[in-house]
C-alpha cells in the first residue's frame, strides 16, 4: 500500500486505509503548528465517524506547559491516557512526524528524534481511517506500507480526501534488485539523512549497507543474525579498522520483519536510528563527507524503498 505524496492537503484531513495496517506501514506527516488553537490529533481510527473506535489518538496539547495525550477509544469511552510532558512542538515552527506501525505497537518519531512508542489496545488490522486535525497547517502526507496482491495505488485529487470507490488492476510488490547500488549527488554533509525500508528474509544470516568513496569505506553496517550484532567499521588504504559491536539496545532486526533504517550524518558521527529508536553512532573516520558518495546494500533482505 503506497499513496504517494499529498502536497498542502486541507486539515480536517482524512485518509481511508481500506486494507487496515500491517507490520511496517510508515506515514511521513509534515507541516507546521498555527498561531492559534490549543491542539492538534492524529488518530487511527475504526471507522470514519467520531463515534468509531480510535486505535492510537496521538494528542499535542498546547496548555498548562505543553503534553502530549495518547489513549485508545472504545465503545464510546476513553482508555488510561498515556502522557509526555516533553513537548516537541512549538507554534509557527514547522515539524515532520514519523509513525512507523509495527505488530507490537505504534513508533513515533518528531523531527528526526524518537519521541514515544505506543502500544496496541486494538489490533491493527481493524484500522481503516486515519484523520489529522486541530491547529496544523499540513504541507506534505506520505504514507506507505506493504502492498496487497490485487490492489494498487491510486492518485489522490488535488485538495481533498483520498477516496477510492474501484479496486484496481492486480499490483505486485516493488522491490528493488540486489546487490542495490546509488551513487549520493553532491556527497554527504551535517544532516544529510538515508532512509531505507526494506524487510528481512526468513531465513536471514547477515546483510550490510555500505557508505563508500574513492578511497574506501566511511561506513559499513552489517546486521549479522547468525552472532546476534550489528558490526561497524570502515575501510581505508586497503584494511579493515576496528570494529564496534555495542549495542545498548540489542539487536533490532528479526527473520521476516519489516525496518526502517535513517542513517543521519552529523558534525561527529553518523546517527542510526532503526524503527524510528536510536540504536548507535559510528565517530567519523573520513571526514571529508563530500567524498563520501556512493550507496551499496546487499545480503539477506527484500529492499522496498531508498530514499538518498
Amino acid at each position: 500500500m503506497s499513496f504517494g505524496a499529498i502536497n498542502n492537503p486541507p486539515v480536517p484531513f482524512t485518509l481511508p486505509l481500506s486494507h487496515g495496517l500491517h507490520d511496517g506501514f510508515l506515514v511521513v506527516i509534515s507541516g507546521a503548528v498555527t498561531h492559534s488553537g490549543d491542539r492538534f490529533n492524529i488518530n487511527f481510527q475504526c471507522g470514519h465517524s467520531s463515534n468509531d473506535d480510535i486505535a492510537f489518538h496521538f494528542n499535542p496539547r498546547f496548555i498548562d506547559g505543553g503534553i502530549v495525550v495518547c489513549n485508545t477509544k472504545e465503545r464510546q469511552s476513553w482508555g488510561k491516557e498515556e502522557n509526555k510532558r516533553e513537548m516537541p512542538f512549538h507554534r509557527h515552527q514547522p515539524f515532520e512526524i514519523r509513525i512507523l506501525v509495527t505488530n507490537h505497537s505504534y513508533n513515533v518519531s518528531v523531527n528526526r528524534n524518537h519521541y514515544l512508542e505506543y502500544h496496541h489496545r486494538i489490533p491493527i488490522q481493524r484500522v481503516n481511517t486515519m484523520t489529522i486535525g486541530g491547529c496544523v497547517a499540513l504541507t506534505c502526507v506520505n504514507a506507505q506500507g506493504p502492498q496487497h496482491p490485487g490492489y494498487a495505488p491510486q492518485p489522490f485529487p488535488p485538495g481533498g480526501a483520498f477516496n477510492p470507490q474501484f479496486p484496481a488492476a492486480p499490483h505486485q510488490q516493488q522491490s528493488y534488485a540486489m546487490p542495490y547500488q546509488t551513487n549520493i549527488y553532491g556527497g554527504l554533509f551535517p544532516s544529510k539523512t538515508i532512509v531505507i525500508r526494506g524487510t528481512v528474509t526468513a531465513n536471514p544470516k547477515r546483510f550490510h549497507i555500505n557508505l563508500k568513496f574513492h578511497g574506501g569505506t566511511a561506513l559499513h553496517f552489517n546486521p549479522r543474525f547468525d552472532e546476534r550484532t550489528i558490526v561497524r567499521n570502515s575501510h581505508l588504504n586497503g584494511s579493515w579498522g576496528n570494529e564496534e559491536r555495542n549495542l545498548p539496545r540489542g539487536m533490532c532486526f528479526a527473520p521476516g520483519q519489516s525496518f526502517v533504517i535513517e542513517i543521519r550524518c552529523e558534525q561527529h558521527a553518523f546517527k542510526v536510528n532503526v524503527n524510528g529508536a536510536q540504536i548507535c553512532e559510528f565517530h567519523h573516520r573520513v571526514h571529508q563527507f563530500q567524498q563520501i558518495d556512493t550507496l551499496q546494500i546487499d545480503g539477506d533482505v527484500v529492499l522496498q524503498h531508498v530514499q538518498v
